[in-house]
C-alpha cells in the first residue's frame, strides 16, 4: 500500500520547477482571480495561459470592472487560448452575474459555483482551495493519472477520483495536492513516456497501472 505521507513529503522537497501559471494561481488567494484564470486554462497549456492571464488582468481584476470590458477587447487580450471567443463572453457574463446577484462576491460553495456556465467540479474545487483556503480536492488529468499510476486508487475518470480521494486522502493534503501533482506531472510523470528513471517517488509506483 502506498505511504501517502512519504509520497507527499518527497514531492514537497523535490524542488521540481513549477510552471509560471501554477505559481500565479498559487499566489492569487482571490476567489475571483482564481475563477477567471481557471476558466482561461481549460483546454489550453500553461505556456499559453500564463501570458494571456496577465494580459487579461491588465483590463480588470474585479467583476465590477470586468463586466464593463468590451468582448472584443477581452478576446484580443486572451488570444490564443483555446475557445478564446467563448471564454471572453463567459467571463464577462459571469462577472455581470456576480455583480448583480452576488454583490460582486464569488460564492464559497461548490454546488453554487457549478451553477455558473462552464464551471465544473475541477474549477469549483480550485476556487475553494486556492481562493478561499477551504479543504477541497481539485482533480485534473495529472492528479487522476498519478494517483492511479501509484496504485493509491483505481478509478476511471477525474470525477470518480475526486470522490474516492475525499474518502481516502487525509484532509491536510487536500489543498496542496493539486499543485504538487500538476508540477510532478508536467516535469516527470508525463502522460506519454514518463521519466521514471528521474522520478523521486518511483519506488512507490505500481508499474502495472
Amino acid at each position: 500500500m502506498v505511504d501517502i505521507d512519504k509520497v507527499v513529503n518527497i514531492l514537497q522537497n523535490a524542488q521540481q520547477p513549477q510552471s509560471d501559471f501554477v505559481k500565479l494561481m498559487d499566489s492569487f488567494k482571490d476567489p475571483y482571480l482564481v475563477l477567471i484564470a481557471c476558466i482561461l486554462s481549460l483546454r489550453t497549456n500553461d505556456k499559453t495561459t500564463y501570458p494571456a492571464t496577465l494580459r487579461m488582468l491588465e483590463l480588470a481584476k474585479a467583476p465590477q470592472q470586468m463586466m464593463n470590458v468590451k468582448v472584443e477587447e477581452l478576446e484580443k487580450a486572451i488570444y490564443p487560448v483555446g475557445f478564446y471567443k467563448n471564454k471572453a463572453e463567459q467571463i464577462i457574463e459571469l462577472s455581470k452575474i456576480l455583480t448583480e446577484k452576488y454583490e460582486g462576491k464569488v460564492p464559497c460553495d461548490i454546488d453554487e459555483l457549478c451553477k455558473f456556465k462552464g464551471v465544473g467540479r475541477k474549477t469549483a474545487n480550485l476556487v475553494l482551495s486556492e481562493g478561499f483556503n477551504k479543504p477541497a480536492i481539485c482533480v485534473d488529468v495529472h492528479v487522476h493519472r498519478i494517483f492511479n499510476r501509484l496504485g493509491y486508487i483505481k478509478t476511471k475518470n477525474p470525477e470518480e477520483t475526486e470522490f474516492t480521494l475525499r474518502e481516502k486522502l487525509p484532509k491536510k493534503y487536500w489543498i496542496p495536492i493539486n499543485s504538487l501533482l500538476v508540477t510532478h506531472g508536467q516535469n516527470v510523470c508525463k502522460p506519454i513516456k514518463p521519466l521514471c528513471d528521474n522520478c523521486p517517488i518511483e519506488k512507490y509506483c505500481d508499474k502495472n497501472i
